[in-house]
């Protein structure tokens, strides 16, 4: 069984802490997690991964952060997603969830096969939110079999 990759981005540390619980998931359902910070993620882990998870919070107007995430993903539009299966996800403070509405668009405009809708939640995450994301992580490894 391959690992679960989960490359994020976080500016406050609220979607870290989603990454890291979706990471625990993966693991206490019997995989391996690859927790990457954008700024030391590669295309290549991308190619390589059959399972992945992006996380990037809501930024200014609802888009992606833009001097790291946004490029990564940007950075991805020549891959072959047709074969790999990709969850989303992030914190948010204001608006509707529009951000994440539009880069689940993106994604499967690369064609991604989304994992359900993006997993987005408000500020930090409390014991449900954690749940969620551990949730996220283990349905993550029944993707990867």
């Amino acid at each position: 069984m391959s690992k679960v990759t989960i490359i994020y981005w976080s500016g406050t540390g609220n979607t870290e802490v989603m990454a890291e619980a979706i990471a625990s998931g993966v693991n206490e359902a019997g995989s391996t997690a690859e927790v990457v910070s954008v700024e030391n993620a590669s295309k290549d882990m991308v190619v390589k991964a059959k399972t992945i998870a992006f996380g990037c919070p809501s930024m200014g107007a609802e888009v992606l952060e833009e001097e790291l995430m946004e490029p990564f993903i940007e950075s991805l539009s020549d891959i072959d997603f047709s074969d790999k299966s990709v969850a989303l996800f992030g914190s948010y403070d204001w608006g509707d969830g529009e951000w994440m509405r539009n880069w689940e668009e993106q994604m499967q405009g690369f064609g991604a096969k989304l994992i359900g809708s993006g997993l987005i939640i408000r500020l930090s995450p409390d014991a449900s939110g954690v749940e969620q994301c551990k949730s996220l992580g283990s349905q993550l490894v029944k993707f990867n079999e």
